[in-house]
């Protein structure tokens, strides 16, 4: 809801903005990093004032966030090197949270363990936020039309990075390497979700018959809702929260239990409907 009443509004004021500068979604990605970086470092100050500025920034880094995506479509320049580039900024955003998080904690005079309890909190975070990615990719893949050229599987990606150099094209290696890993712990959470999508792809080829699209929306679509809390937004608002009780620490702990057990039941839930759905296509 709050993405779409607050942040796609700005976010496409702003997409027409930038390519009335003739700004790439990519350099709008980096601005949006760029401010979750410097957002993440205010959090270390145990000053409400200097908190508030970050949670500001924040939401700018947030807001440019939607507005590449929108941008991209705009100018039709949607491409797996900005959605790579687009990923990338968010990991650092976050990356920069919880590492001023834990500096704030240790200098408040918190035991060294709260190095493992962050870290503990942000692979939790990584794996979450693939699992989602994945999940809403699919969605799309099944439900919309034009978003069956975006999706990509691991042997595909394979096979592209094998392709590249380091000699004559590091940069483009180097992406692709971290979408590789990235794809690969997606497929990982979810075998049996990867094994429909490649069931769908071989026996049609892009061209999923209405009733096999019909029947994946109405099995996903009531999880939406709940895979929407472990998205940005739900992670932001808690934490602001915190930040104003000058009580962060209690972030890492939202994170490992609550949206923990949220997304093992998502996980479970997600390969219950992709095995049933398999299920009907065998005879076929």
């Amino acid at each position: 809801m709050f993405d779409l009443y607050f942040y796609r509004p700005i976010g496409f004021w702003l997409a027409r903005f930038f390519a009335w500068l003739k700004m790439t979604p990519a350099a709008v990605s980096l601005l949006a990093g760029i401010f979750g970086v410097v957002a993440g470092h205010l959090y270390y100050y145990r000053h409400l004032g200097i908190n508030v500025v970050g949670m500001m920034l924040h939401v700018c880094a947030n807001t440019l966030d939607n507005a590449d995506g929108q941008l991209a479509r705009l100018t039709h320049r949607e491409s797996r090197e900005g959605r790579i580039i687009d990923s990338v900024a968010d990991h650092l955003v976050f990356v920069s949270v919880y590492l001023h998080l834990t500096l704030r904690c240790l200098f408040a005079g918190s035991s060294p363990a709260i190095i493992l309890l962050a870290c503990a909190a942000g692979i939790s975070h990584t794996l979450q936020g693939a699992a989602a990615d994945y999940y809403r990719s699919t969605y799309l893949y099944f439900v919309t039309t034009g978003a069956r050229t975006s999706v990509d599987s691991l042997s595909g990606l394979r096979s592209d990075y094998s392709k590249l150099t380091w000699r004559h094209t590091p940069w483009q290696k180097l992406l692709l390497a971290l979408y590789l890993n990235f794809t690969r712990q997606q497929e990982m959470l979810a075998p049996r979700l990867k094994t429909l999508r490649d069931v769908v792809r071989q026996l049609f080829h892009g061209e999923i018959p209405e009733r096999l699209r019909t029947r994946y929306r109405n099995l996903a679509r009531p999880t939406l809702k709940w895979w929407r809390l472990l998205m940005t937004n739900v992670r932001m608002l808690v934490l602001f929260a915190l930040l104003f009780i000058s009580q962060p620490v209690y972030y890492f702990w939202f994170e490992l239990i609550p949206l923990n057990l949220l997304f093992v039941y998502l996980l479970f839930r997600q390969e219950d409907m992709a095995e049933s759905l398999l299920e009907t296509l065998e005879p076929a």
